[in-house]
C-alpha cells in the first residue's frame, strides 16, 4: 500500500498535488510519502513483535544504501528504527537524523582501517566482519585504539536469491561473507583476541526476494551454526538475518507478507534464545517514493514506433538500465482513449537510456506529467550526474504540508565545484 492516490482525475502525494508540486519543484523529482513510510515500518515493527519470545529485543535497522535522504532517516529514526550501514558517509548519514550509535550495524566487504576506526569512535551497535583479512584489521585498529567492538561474522551460506544476478548476495561465487564452513573457525579467532566481542553471526542472502525458502534455508544454517559455537564453548547472543524481501513493483507481483516472513523467521529460532537484526531496505522505502517527470515529446516513426521522450533520464532512475528493473508508469492526469503501445525512454545519449519497451499507456503529449512508481528504493540515492544533468531533487510530503529536502544544484554550482588545472 501506499499513498499515492487519484483525487479528482489526477494523482496527489497525501494531501498534496503532485501537478502543485512540478509546478513548483519542476521535473524531474523525486516524492516520498511519510504516511507510507510509516506504515510500512509499523507493519513490519509489528510483525517482529508478535514472536518476540523467538527475537528477544530485535532490532529493525533500515538499509541506508536504499534511500540515504537526512529527512527519509529522520522520520525513520523517529519511529525507533536502526540504520545498516555499508561506508563512514552512512554511518555519519545515520548519527545526523538522529538515529543513536547503538542502532547503527556497520556491514561492508571493503571497509577500510580509516572506516573502521571511525565506527570504534562512534560506537555503533556491531560491526560484521566478512573475511579474515578485515578481522585482522581490525584487531589491529582496536589495538591501537583500545577498544573491543561488538562483532558478527557475516556468512556466506550459498545460497544466493534475488531479483537479478546483481543483487544476489549470498551465492557461492559472491563476495559477501565467510563460507559456512571458515566462519565457525574465524568466529574462535575472533573470541581468541582481546580486542574483539564476538556476539553473533549474520547473513544477508541478496535483494528483491519473493520467496520465503531460500531465507528459510540461510537461516537454518545460522541456527545450526550457532548450536555448533555453543557446544564448542562459544557465546552466540544475536543474529542478524538481514533484509532482502520484495516488494510488488507492479500491480498484482508477487511478494511476501512481513507477517508470513516474521512468522517463518520465529519457527526457526524458536527456543534459540538470540536478539535478531533485521535490515530492510526497499521493503521500506520502494514504494514510499515517485519519481515525478514530464513529456519532451512524443516522437513517431513511419515504421509505426512510438517513443515517449521524458526529461527524467537513466541518471535519474538507474535501475532499469542496470538491472533491466520494471517501475510501472502512471499518467499524474490521465486523457481519456485507449492505451497505445510505446517505448519510454530519457534524454541520455545512450540506446541504454530506456525505462520500458512496448508499454501500453494512455495517450500522453508534450507537457505531461508521469511518476515512476516503486522508486523510493535505490532512486535518488543511485543518481548521477551523467551528461551533466543537475541532479534530481527531493521532495517529503506529510500530509498537505511538503518540504523540498535536496535541492536541484544549478549549473553554476556544479561548475563550481571543480578546479582548472593551473596550466590551463
Amino acid at each position: 500500500m501506499d499513498h499515492f492516490e487519484p483525487r479528482d482525475g489526477a494523482l496527489w502525494a497525501e494531501g498534496v498535488s503532485l501537478s502543485a508540486l512540478a509546478a513548483e519543484v519542476g521535473t524531474p523529482a523525486y516524492v516520498y510519502s511519510t504516511a507510507t513510510l510509516t506504515r510500512h515500518y509499523s507493519v513490519l515493527r509489528d510483525a517482529v513483535a508478535a514472536h518476540s519470545a523467538a527475537f528477544g529485543d530485535a532490532l529493525i535497522a533500515f538499509a541506508v544504501k536504499a534511500n540515504s535522504n537526512l529527512s527519509v532517516l529522520a522520520t525513520l529514526a523517529r519511529l525507533g528504527c536502526g540504520a545498516d550501514t555499508v561506508s563512514e558517509g552512512e554511518i555519519r548519514r545515520a548519527r545526523a537524523a538522529g538515529v543513536p550509535a547503538g542502532k547503527i550495524i556497520f556491514s561492508g566487504v571493503g571497509k577500510t582501517d580509516a572506516e573502521l576506526a571511525f565506527a570504534l569512535d562512534a560506537g555503533v551497535r556491531q560491526i560484521n566482519v566478512e573475511s579474515p583479512a578485515e578481522l585482522d584489521r581490525l584487531i589491529a585498529v582496536a589495538a591501537g585504539k583500545g577498544a573491543c567492538p561488538d562483532i558478527a561474522i557475516r556468512v556466506n551460506p550459498k545460497i544466493g536469491a534475488g531479483g537479478h544476478a546483481k543483487i544476489t548476495t549470498g551465492g557461492e561465487g559472491d563476495k559477501f561473507g565467510v563460507p559456512s564452513d571458515e566462519a565457525m573457525a574465524l568466529y574462535a579467532r575472533a573470541a581468541a583476541s582481546p580486542h574483539l566481542n564476538p556476539v553473533g553471526l549474520a547473513c544477508h542472502i541478496g535483494s528483491q526476494i519473493t520467496d520465503l525458502a531460500p531465507l528459510e534455508a540461510a537461516f537454518r544454517l545460522l541456527r545450526q551454526m550457532t548450536e555448533t559455537l555453543r557446544g564448542q564453548g562459544l557465546s552466540v547472543t544475536r543474529l542478524d538475518l538481514g533484509g532482502g524481501l520484495g516488494v510488488p513493483y507492479a500491480g498484482g507481483a508477487h511478494s511476501v507478507s512481513p507477517a508470513d516472513y516474521a512468522a517463518m523467521a520465529a519457527r526457526v529460532l524458536d527456543g534459540l534464545d538470540v536478539e535478531a537484526a533485521f535490515e530492510p531496505g526497499r521493503l521500506l522505502a520502494a514504494n514510499a517514493g515517485v519519481l515525478l517527470s514530464r513529456v519532451i515529446q512524443i516522437t513517431e516513426r513511419a515504421d509505426g514506433r512510438r517513443f515517449v521522450v521524458l526529461d527524467a533520464a537513466m541518471n535519474d532512475l538507474l535501475r532499469p538500465a542496470l538491472y533491466d528493473a520494471f517501475h510501472e508508469v502512471k499518467a499524474v492526469t490521465p486523457r481519456p482513449g485507449a492505451k497505445i503501445a510505446c517505448d519510454i525512454v530519457g534524454p541520455v545519449c545512450e540506446t541504454g537510456d530506456t525505462f520500458a519497451r512496448d508499454r501500453a499507456l494512455p495517450p500522453l503529449q508534450a507537457g505531461d506529467l508521469v511518476v515512476f512508481t516503486g522508486a523510493g528504493a535505490y532512486g535518488a540515492v543511485m543518481a548521477s550526474e551523467y551528461n551533466s544533468r543537475p541532479l534530481v531533487p527531493e521532495i517529503l510530503v506529510d500530509g498537505d504540508r511538503w518540504a523540498l529536502v535536496r535541492t536541484r544544484p544549478t549549473y553554476e554550482a556544479m561548475l563550481a565545484r571543480e578546479t582548472m588545472a593551473r596550466w590551463l
